[in-house]
């Protein structure tokens, strides 16, 4: 199968993730934007094909239809409504399931056959419609987690200790959203535990300025899409390069019947294997509580 990437919603999300993809090495060959502004998502392709000749990868880039679905390894869904200031991702959910149901319907009707990714909010939620929709294999369906929260978390611990944030082996887990919360008990600075370095006070400064960032930024510039277009990029190199990198992001817990933010081995099948985080009392009960929110809005959905 041709390494062919379908972008579906060229907003700022799925384009700043196009921009992205163009200005790594990567493994995609062909990348094809769907948008209902059929207008500008030419002008988008036409932007982006002139950046190829300062590229590092040769990618075919065209604008499309649900047709071109078919024969994609992956199809990453991007459309949906924006969250405004004041909303919540959940706020979000009655826009975007009946549009998701839509979308879903017409690429599985296309053929395709591939991996699906989602990063449209509410995540855990559009990622569960999309699993629903769709009728695939729950490992073929991954939502981009908590991968922007977990990065975000990275980088304000290595602010902090001034070391590389590839060094730092911590995790954001549970709903990509207010629920959210970081297993300290699992956070290492390589080996080391993160209280070596930082005490508790300072690491829930960190969990809130985290949990927080998106609202932070959507109040100054009106919506985040850099920090996520490079994290969806990972998660496309990482399933097209065969990878088996561990990353946060949304995956079916069959126990509880949600998707939900938990380290996973991603490789070219999608999901290979959830990694098993051992959480201490605390820690369990607040997955549970972010488990439980997720239910409580897919329940209010009509499917």
């Amino acid at each position: 199968m041709k390494n062919k990437v379908v972008l579906i919603g060229c907003g700022n999300v799925g384009m700043s993730y196009a921009y992205a993809l163009l200005n790594q090495r990567t493994y995609v060959n062909e990348l094809v934007l769907i948008d209902l502004d059929m207008k500008r998502v030419e002008g988008e392709v036409m932007d982006l094909n002139h950046c190829l000749a300062f590229a590092p990868s040769k990618i075919d880039i065209k604008a499309g239809d649900y047709k071109d679905c078919k024969e994609a390894s992956i199809v990453v869904i991007a459309a949906g409504a924006n969250q405004k200031i004041g909303e919540t991702r959940m706020d979000l959910i009655n826009k975007n399931s009946a549009i998701f149901k839509d979308i879903v319907t017409k690429v599985v009707d296309s053929g395709f056959n591939g991996i699906f990714i989602v990063a449209t909010n509410p995540l855990d939620v559009m990622t569960y419609l999309t699993y629903k929709y769709s009728k695939f294999p729950h490992q073929k369906v991954i939502g981009s987690g908590t991968i922007l929260d977990t990065a975000r978390l990275r980088y304000l611990i290595a602010e902090k200790i001034k070391i590389n944030p590839k060094n730092v082996h911590a995790y954001v887990i549970g709903e990509h959203g207010d629920s959210e919360f970081v297993p300290w008990s699992n956070a290492n600075i390589g080996l080391q535990n993160i209280s070596t370095y930082i005490d508790m006070e300072e690491c829930e400064k960190i969990y809130k300025e985290v949990k927080n960032a998106a609202y932070e930024i959507i109040e100054r510039k009106g919506a985040t899409y850099y920090g996520i277009g490079m994290c969806l990029v990972k998660i496309t190199n990482t399933i097209l390069g065969d990878e088996n990198n561990i990353i946060t992001v949304s995956t079916y817990d069959k126990v509880n019947d949600v998707y939900v933010g938990l380290p996973a081995v991603i490789n070219k099948k999608g999901v290979s294997a959830r990694v098993y985080v051992e959480l201490n009392r605390e820690e369990t009960e607040k997955l549970q509580n972010s488990i439980d929110i997720i239910k409580d809005a897919i329940n209010e959905i009509d499917f």
